[in-house]
């Protein structure tokens, strides 16, 4: 079938997602999305954000979709157009849905373990507004504790529901959910500390924000002043492939690695993830390749940087040659250029 995308076509198999169509076609097209996630399945369909306009439904019904369609769960269809970045009523729409998730998120950025990879950081960055309507009270929770290794920040916790999902597919037995309706509706356990499977530490690199942070990375460093390697070892319960991230010669966290849409390739257990913290423990490939511009990658010692040259011109430095001669700076023989009187 042949989907074209903002002017762009490309040829997909039955079943394929127009989200799907548009990762293939890749550039600024792609929606974004903050609930689906390709590695669960059923995830999609919650956030509204990688909403897009049909302007042609298929050869068989060219007509258009008269309302905007969640792109992570509709279909393609031969023929199908589909405007992304080129619609205005896209734009609006998504930075409708960016304005209401903000609605009850905390301004905690500044404190927040997730800032620098957060995915509503970025929508916020390219469809939010620097203003806010909203003047009534922010919905707030009560701290809970869900488990040795997770921290849970259900006030930041926007519903996408990717942990219950994960939980459900990848664990034995799911011990958490959501709880009530509306705008009373949380992410919870029934029994406190209840999250200690093999598996639980992934919900951490699930989740788009940061309402599910690590314990044992906590306070202790912005993502920006680590440096992100490719690593792997021998493990009996996952694949042991990971990216550790260290600050000098210590590691200060381990993740699983992520492509270039922010999504874990493999899942990876507890053990790897919390437990090895020693570089002894691991064999390092190399330092982590980018696929995209981020404040991780800023400057980053992967990216080739050409020598910069600052010319200024002579007289303006003739003051502080003086000054250097006058404080007889180390390097500079101190001259007396006061005539004898």
């Amino acid at each position: 079938m042949k989907v074209t995308i903002d002017g762009q076509s490309v040829e997909v198999e039955p079943g394929t997602t127009i989200l799907q169509a548009a990762r293939m076609i890749g550039g600024d097209l792609v929606p974004p999305a903050m609930c689906y996630y390709s590695k669960l399945k059923g995830s999609g369909g919650k956030c509204r954000c990688c909403l897009v306009e049909v302007a042609k439904g298929s050869e068989a019904d060219p007509r258009p979709m008269p309302k905007l369609m969640a792109s992570c769960v509709t279909g393609c269809m031969d023929g199908m157009e589909v405007n992304s970045k080129n619609s205005d009523r896209v734009t609006e729409a998504r930075k409708s849905v960016t304005e209401f998730l903000l609605i009850n998120h905390p301004l905690d950025c500044p404190v927040c373990d997730q800032a620098g990879e957060c995915e509503l950081q970025n929508l916020s960055f390219e469809h939010g507004k620097s203003e806010t309507r909203f003047i009534e009270e922010k919905r707030t929770f009560e701290p809970e504790n869900i488990g040795d290794k997770i921290q849970l920040h259900m006030n930041r916790c926007i519903l996408c529901q990717r942990c219950t999902t994960l939980a459900d597919q990848l664990t034995d037995n799911r011990v958490h959910g959501v709880l009530n309706r509306g705008d009373h509706a949380q992410i919870s356990t029934c029994v406190s500390a209840a999250i200690d499977n093999e598996f639980s530490g992934n919900m951490i690199d699930v989740c788009p924000v940061g309402a599910l942070t690590d314990k044992t990375f906590r306070f202790k460093s912005r993502v920006w002043f680590n440096k992100p390697f490719d690593a792997h070892r021998e493990c009996t319960t996952c694949c042991g492939k990971t990216t550790v991230w260290m600050f000098g010669n210590e590691i200060q966290r381990v993740t699983g690695r992520k492509d270039q849409y922010g999504e874990v390739e493999e899942f990876i257990c507890n053990t790897c993830r919390f437990d090895k913290k020693e570089v002894s423990d691991w064999t390092i490939e190399g330092p982590k390749q980018f696929n995209k511009d981020s404040v991780i990658n800023q400057n980053n010692y992967t990216r080739p940087l050409e020598k910069v040259i600052i010319e200024t011109e002579d007289f303006i430095l003739e003051g502080r040659k003086q000054d250097q001669i006058r404080i007889s700076m180390s390097g500079v023989p101190l001259k007396n250029t006061q005539k004898n009187g």
